[in-house]
């Protein structure tokens, strides 16, 4: 191997100038805050998964509690959901009064496991919220079929899932489309393409997407845009409780240029989780992520199960004491502090659970992603010297 690198992180944003000119354009105009250039990205956005409506707010979070909101979540309802996700999953249903009812996830993608859901659908079931988890479509066409079956909404947590495709009757189709009723984006800086931070809803139901353009901005009837530009006093109302979940321009403005970069981006991302696949073969008892042939992955992360010999913890220490950052297999909600306060559920009736604190029976192969699996630095710049340095250390920590 040539010349060691040192610090590896694990996710690195691909901007350059063209974001820093078109921030300057945003903050230039004077028009800083949700304007033209925010309408603009929801168009352009709207326009790269093949949805009819595109609605830009301040991050996935809020995308996800607006989404649950439009579909008619309510104290005392439940979603089910997955806990193998980042806790904004769960927290967007308990905004909404709800209980989040978590399903076990399919081993070798991390997602939600479509043969567990009718098992946990009640008369208080009112939605399904299903999350691509790292960049990985889920089965969306079965879990549609399962939710059709109900009468029940599904919303797609795509938090990671930007430039993901999915073969949809012989044909490839971004993730977003949607293919469910409403997708959340997330534009955080881990993510593929990133705004600093930031969210995008996309659905084909017009209401809808009124809604959540009422919502994110405290209710408000008239929009700043049209008020500015009226030639008579208008006085906004409020008809409804709203947010502020509105993205600024700035943020916007840096969006619409990293659209452009996001095909490249995709493709670049593609070619290194090749190269992974091909690198990382020789480790004995390390388990690979895998693509389903209905599934094109942006593959937003790079996760891999550790052989059972080696210790979690003592392999991401010694990668880091190496230089190389890792995460873990993504959280489980239901052993995080924050839910033993919080509701919660698994289709077991409380007083009928059996389970150890921080433990679930129902949810055993979520936990042991959690535990056994970690994440691989993965970025649009990284070098096949810097994939090389990662491996080898990998394969060093696993045979201690």
């Amino acid at each position: 191997m040539s010349e060691k690198v040192q610090n590896i992180p694990i996710a690195k944003p691909c901007l350059g100038e063209a974001e820093a000119e078109a921030a300057s354009r945003a903050i230039m105009s004077g028009w800083v805050t949700q304007g033209p250039e925010v309408a603009a990205f929801e168009q352009e956005f709207a326009a790269y998964v093949g949805a009819q409506h595109g609605c830009a707010v301040s991050n996935c979070t809020t995308a996800l509690h607006l989404a649950l909101l439009a579909v008619g979540v309510q104290p005392g309802d439940e979603v089910i959901t997955v806990s193998h996700s980042y806790i904004a999953t769960a927290n967007s249903i308990r905004y909404c009064g709800a209980t989040p009812v978590f399903v076990d996830i399919e081993p070798q993608t991390f997602n939600i496991n479509p043969v567990l859901i009718e098992d946990v659908i009640s008369d208080r079931t009112r939605a399904i919220l299903v999350v691509h988890q790292i960049g990985m479509p889920c089965d969306l066409k079965t879990i549609l079929d399962i939710a059709h079956s109900h009468n029940l909404p599904v919303i797609e947590d795509a938090a990671c899932a930007i430039g993901s495709e999915i073969l949809w009757d012989g044909k490839w189709e971004k993730i977003g489309k949607p293919h469910g009723d409403i997708a959340c984006f997330s534009f955080h800086p881990r993510k593929v393409i990133t705004t600093g931070d930031g969210g995008m809803l996309t659905t084909n139901n017009p209401e809808w997407d009124k809604q959540f353009r009422l919502h994110r901005q405290h209710g408000m009837s008239v929009p700043d845009t049209v008020r500015h530009g009226a030639k008579q006093v208008i006085f906004e109302s409020y008809p409804m409780l709203g947010y502020n979940y509105r993205m600024t321009d700035i943020q916007a403005a840096v969006g619409r240029e990293q659209l452009k970069r996001l095909p490249e981006i995709v493709e670049r991302r593609r070619y290194l989780a090749q190269t992974y696949q091909q690198l990382l073969v020789d480790i004995p008892g390390l388990k690979l992520p895998t693509e389903p042939i209905w599934a094109k992955s942006n593959w937003q992360s790079f996760c891999v199960r550790l052989p059972e010999t080696s210790d979690q913890v003592q392999v991401m220490q010694m990668m880091l004491d190496a230089g190389v950052s890792t995460r873990r297999g993504i959280m489980c909600t239901h052993r995080e502090p924050a839910y033993k306060q919080e509701a919660w559920g698994c289709g077991v009736v409380p007083q009928d659970c059996l389970c150890k604190p921080g433990n679930c029976q129902h949810l055993t192969e979520s936990e042991q992603a959690q535990d056994r699996a970690i994440i691989l630095p993965l970025f649009h710049q990284m070098t096949t010297v810097e994939q090389e340095q990662v491996v080898e250390v990998l394969k060093a920590a696993c045979q201690v």
